[in-house]
Formats: structure tokens, C-alpha cells, sequence
């Protein structure tokens, strides 16, 4: 006798936190998992989207957000997500240079060339902040 049986698992995005000038929470999701029976009568797994991101910190979001907007001279009622891409925004790579070093003199932190080169959304620069501070903060304990 054969049975077949099925689940489906769907996390739904974290509510937005929102404020006047920034957008601050990451979207985490798990959708439509799926488990079929082949012919040759083997099971298989299929997962058709599978995403999983890390929240940064609310306060460093908003941070970079205020950063970001000072550097590229942004309007008040410009929208930035956490997936706003700088280059959207207009910026160029001498744009992203001052970026970064106004995050590093905020933060108090040093940002290695080569990880200044992967900063490309607001999310991007967040969670590298929140990387560099808890190491900093780690290497000082």
C-alpha cells in the first residue's frame, strides 16, 4: 500500500518598523517547500525560493540611512529600504568612497577596501557595521 504525503511551510516577511526617514527591518522567508514522489519511486525535495536574512540592528539602520541621505544630498521624502542600492540612488563609486567613510567616523570603525567594494544597499552596509562593531567590541573584552 502507498501513501504520499505533503507540507508546505511558509514564513511570512517581519513587519516593517517604519519612521519618517527610513524603512528599518529585513525581510526572512521560507516559501513552498515541496516533497513528490518521482516515477523510479524515489522521494525528492524540492524548494522552489529559500531565503533567510539576518536583521541588522534598527539603530545602525537608521544611521546608515541618515548617512546615506547626508552624503547623497537626498530629500526628506526620498524612500530608503533596506535593499535601496546606492547606484539607484544616483551615487557613483566616488559617492561610496564618502559613504563609507562617513559610516566608519560615525561608527568608529574601520572598513577594509575589500569589503567596502561589497557595499551596495543600505542592508549591505549595515550589516557589515554591525559586523565591525561586535568584532571591535570582542577584540576589546
Amino acid at each position: 500500500m502507498a501513501s504520499v504525503s505533503t507540507s508546505c511551510l511558509r514564513f511570512q516577511p517581519l513587519l516593517w518598523q517604519s519612521n519618517n526617514t527610513c524603512q528599518a527591518a529585513q525581510r526572512t522567508s521560507l516559501k513552498l517547500v515541496s516533497v513528490s514522489w518521482a516515477k523510479s519511486g524515489f522521494p525528492s525535495l524540492r524548494a522552489t525560493r529559500f531565503r533567510v536574512s539576518c536583521a541588522a540592528n534598527p539603530l545602525t539602520m537608521q544611521k546608515v540611512c541618515d548617512i546615506v541621505r547626508k552624503q547623497l544630498v537626498l530629500s526628506p521624502e526620498t524612500q530608503l529600504t533596506p535593499e535601496t542600492k546606492f547606484s539607484e540612488l544616483g551615487a557613483d563609486s566616488l559617492d561610496t568612497v564618502e559613504i563609507v567613510m562617513g559610516l566608519e567616523e560615525e561608527f568608529d570603525i574601520n572598513v577594509e577596501e575589500e569589503s567596502s567594494q561589497n557595499i551596495t544597499t543600505v542592508k549591505d552596509a549595515a550589516d557589515l557595521i554591525d559586523k565591525l562593531v561586535q568584532k571591535k567590541a570582542e577584540a576589546g573584552a
